[in-house]
């Protein structure tokens, strides 16, 4: 392959545009599936949240934002996670909906009586299979190296996506609650 020049601001063009078609198109077609993962998110006692590589860093941001929200979340992985039970919510992103470890933990919680909620794009993989909500991102799997469904590579217009949508949760979850920013503040770290 030929290196090409390309200058940083032609890449954010190219990132900003892939990355508004992709929220477009989830907004426009999965409406009502966001505002159900909203509801889940709402209504459980507790949120665990699973994602493998770059997919789990942009949950885990969600997860901080959850926290400041003042729900109880949980990183699944993490020395000090609790156990998932009945009534909790598994929160999944997996581009390809078949990371192992994320679908045997989408088994367990759906075993335990637990909602789980996937990003994913692969509408008809194991992930969406097992879970109650499913948010379908039009973007490029990790190892869809085509650049047919996205120009970046292996899987960023799906992880940046993944961040965007949990920023959104999160304030329409904020905007429900009526609370201000300074409300929520309280709850940000005060160790440094």
């Amino acid at each position: 392959m030929q290196p090409q020049e390309e200058t940083v601001a032609a890449a954010l063009d190219l990132i900003g545009r892939e990355l508004a078609a992709a929220i477009d198109s989830t907004a426009t077609t999965d409406r009502q599936a966001l505002d159900r993962v909203a509801d889940l998110l709402a209504a459980a006692p507790r949120v665990f949240v699973h994602g493998a590589g770059r997919s789990g860093i942009a949950l885990g941001m969600t997860a901080m934002r959850l926290m400041h929200l003042g729900l109880e979340v949980h990183v699944v992985g993490e020395v000090t996670a609790p156990a998932i039970t009945s009534g909790d919510l598994l929160l999944t992103a997996s581009g390809s909906g078949t990371t192992g470890g994320i679908v045997r933990a989408a088994a367990t919680a759906r075993d335990v009586g637990a909602a789980v909620a996937a990003v994913t794009t692969a509408a008809e993989s194991p992930l969406a299979a097992l879970a109650t909500e499913v948010l379908v991102v039009r973007a490029a799997a990790k190892q869809d190296r085509s650049g047919t469904a996205s120009a970046q590579y292996a899987g960023g217009l799906f992880e940046q996506t993944v961040v965007v949508l949990g920023d959104a949760l999160f304030h329409a979850l904020w905007r429900r609650s009526g609370r201000s920013a300074d409300d929520l503040w309280p709850r940000h770290a005060n160790l440094e």
